[in-house]
């Protein structure tokens, strides 16, 4: 395993350009499958889990080409298998979302449970359950989900106990090939599944209801397939814009789109610092200053995302005052605090809930990432400490940020990866 050594202390400043999302990009890779035609996604992000989703696919039989501009084609006709490899699987969370569109479009699917950071339990069963309304056949059999069905899946109204984002890009994937109409209520609101549906209807579903909690899918005989182009990552703009507030710094986000992150931007806009924003970038300048401690409290979109508590616990461990931090959605995603804890920050953990009493400085040490956030609010409290940090398990990193340590550079900081 690799590792990174930081050496710290520095203001971060500059401009960068944000990748395409990695939350938009694994559903839209698993909806190539429903095209009878070729499909082609421009502004795929190179990341460890888009190679391995598009390992996945090659492993079914799709035939896939890459061009010089990253942009991905995929061609359908050559499946020949519909069981997905385990030791794939096993890698990414995401590999769970092949089961409606393989199931949707050939009749069946096997796949085995999927795999993913350990940040808390993440059950599947709304999954299964949204496939069985649909009029699938489920076994659990030696750890893998066997669906079939009998003609087509039949249109359902389903109710989702829980907005669950996979869930809701599942069945809509599911219900796009379906007889009739499907209703979703309850579902998920996530910018990432907008663009989901966005991609289906550019390649030739019917589905509306984009970004409400009732979504529509009329049913279609068949998809042909199409161009789309990814949105943006609002997780990796966010994630560089803690890195300033944490800094003291001044980083411009080129290529983001504010509109989906306002909850998060809120927040930053209590730390203290100038936040301005156009239309396709947002700035943070903390003047060389220490941010002001914000109370934050995650919850499904629109409300304050899980995957930015890592990162805003950083910046509230270096803030002016006390700030408490409430983990609703995943209940192993505080871990990243003992880290912290060693480097200085002053955190009280009870069950879901920090509560944070800023200090001036940490100090670099020896540390361990545990999931993708986590590493990526190491990586920023590494930078902002003083001394020298090292980081092992660090291919978390590579699961969701694009180029990582390369921006960084940009920005000023002083990284260089190591084998461990």
């Amino acid at each position: 395993m690799e590792k990174l050594i930081i050496q710290g202390g520095t203001s971060l400043k500059g401009s960068l350009e944000i990748s395409g999302s990695k939350n938009s990009s694994l559903p839209i890779l698993a909806g190539m499958l429903l095209c009878e035609g070729k499909t082609t996604v421009a502004n795929l992000p190179h990341l460890q889990d888009v190679t391995t989703s598009l390992e996945l696919l090659g492993s079914l039989g799709v035939e896939l080409s890459i061009d010089e501009n990253r942009y991905v084609e995929a061609d359908t006709r050559t499946v020949h298998s519909l069981a997905t490899p385990p030791e794939l699987v096993g890698k990414m969370r995401a590999s769970i979302l092949v089961l409606g569109p393989m199931l949707s479009r050939f009749g069946e699917a096997t796949v085995s449970f999927p795999g993913g950071c350990a940040i808390g339990n993440r059950p599947i069963d709304l999954h299964i359950a949204g496939m069985e309304s649909l009029g699938a056949e489920i076994i659990i059999e030696d750890g893998f989900i066997k669906a079939s069905r009998k003609g087509r899946l039949r249109g359902a109204t389903i109710i989702l106990p829980f907005p669950s984002v996979g869930a809701t890009e599942n069945i809509i994937m599911a219900a796009t090939l379906a007889e009739g109409t499907t209703r979703i209520k309850n579902c998920a609101l996530e910018p990432e599944i907008i663009d989901l549906i966005k991609c289906l209807n550019a390649w030739g579903a019917n589905i509306s209801g984009a970004g409400t909690s009732s979504i529509v899918v009329q049913g279609v005989k068949k998809m042909d397939g199409g161009f789309f182009r990814v949105m943006s990552d609002r997780i990796e703009t966010a994630t560089y814009l803690a890195a300033a507030a944490a800094t003291g710094g001044k980083i411009r986000t080129m290529r983001a789109d504010p509109s989906n992150i306002s909850a998060v931007l809120e927040k930053f806009r209590k730390t203290g610092g100038d936040l301005t924003f156009g239309v396709d970038w947002i700035e943070l300048d903390m003047r060389g200053k220490r941010p002001k401690a914000v109370n934050i409290t995650t919850g499904p979109y629109p409300c304050f995302p899980t995957d930015m508590q890592a990162q805003f616990t950083v910046v509230n461990s270096l803030a002016i005052g006390i700030a408490q931090v409430t983990e609703t959605i995943f209940e192993n995603r505080l871990a990243q605090v003992q880290e912290l804890r060693c480097m200085g920050a002053k955190i009280a953990l009870n069950n879901n809930v920090a509560v944070i009493t800023g200090v001036p400085k940490l100090t670099g040490t020896h540390v361990m990432a545990s999931d993708l956030r986590a590493s990526a609010a190491l990586v920023i409290a590494g930078v902002a400490a003083e001394g020298e940090t090292t980081i092992d398990e660090i291919h978390h990193v590579d699961r969701g940020y694009e180029c990582f340590e390369e921006k960084l550079h940009q920005l000023g900081a002083k990284i260089t990866r190591l084998p461990s």
